[in-house]
């Protein structure tokens, strides 16, 4: 029996959730190495910037809701958004006022890395769907 969309796509927000955690920590000890310990944090810095926003927003919308219609969904959506946009600002006005001293491109290094990721979630999802057989014979 196949497992349900809901948790196929859980499933996958969680690998991008994880990818992008890995991504993001790869980058920064990249960085630690090569270029110094400042860059290495603030990459790492900048893609938790990233992910905590995120997992904020699949948080939102994979929180069982009482009404499970699509008007709830919608709204959990936009509230979800609107927090991840919210959160974001706040962790970078964060960073940047109390972390001394730090490297700005790292820190939008990691960000950007970790946002990129993003895009693999789509092509994940794209590779595992599969076509439905559908029937349109209306009831005959």
């Amino acid at each position: 029996m196949d497992e349900p969309a809901t948790g196929r796509g859980s499933n996958i927000v969680v690998t991008v959730l994880v990818a992008q955690l890995v991504i993001g920590t790869v980058l920064a000890a990249s960085l630690w190495g090569v270029i110094g310990g400042v860059a290495g944090y603030s990459a790492l810095l900048g893609s938790l910037t990233s992910v905590i926003p995120n997992a904020f927003l699949a948080a939102r919308l994979a929180v069982p809701r009482r009404d499970p219609g699509a008007h709830a969904l919608i709204r959990a959506a936009y509230v979800g958004e609107l927090g991840k946009l919210a959160l974001t600002v706040l962790m970078f006005s964060i960073v940047f006022v109390m972390v001394r001293p730090l490297a700005a491109g790292a820190l939008f290094a990691g960000f950007i890395a970790a946002q990129l990721v993003t895009l693999a979630g789509f092509l994940l999802r794209d590779a595992g769907h599969e076509e439905l057989d559908t029937d349109n014979k209306n009831g005959e």
